[in-house]
């Protein structure tokens, strides 16, 4: 009974134009959601690789720093004498 009225339907020119124009349509909605998720991702990689240089340069600050504190005490004592500190 469906499929009979479908085939009458879509056996018009102009119901088949429509039913073409209708998957166009649905074709390019459907690009565009997948552009703005693609959009999302990337952004979101982006952010994650910001952070990443960011605690990367943290990081290395703190290596710097580590390298030139002083060995022991006696180094301390002398730094803080010489007015190094």
């Amino acid at each position: 009974m469906w499929g009979t009225a479908l085939a009458r339907i879509m056996a018009r020119p102009w119901a088949r134009r429509m039913a073409a124009i209708g998957l166009v349509a649905l074709a390019i909605i459907l690009f565009l959601f997948n552009l703005r998720r693609s959009g999302e991702r990337a952004g979101r990689a982006a952010e994650r690789l910001d952070m990443l240089e960011r605690n990367d340069a943290i990081q290395r600050q703190m290596l710097d720093a580590a390298a030139q504190r002083p060995r022991d005490r006696d180094a301390l004592l002398e730094r803080l004498r010489g007015g190094e500190f």
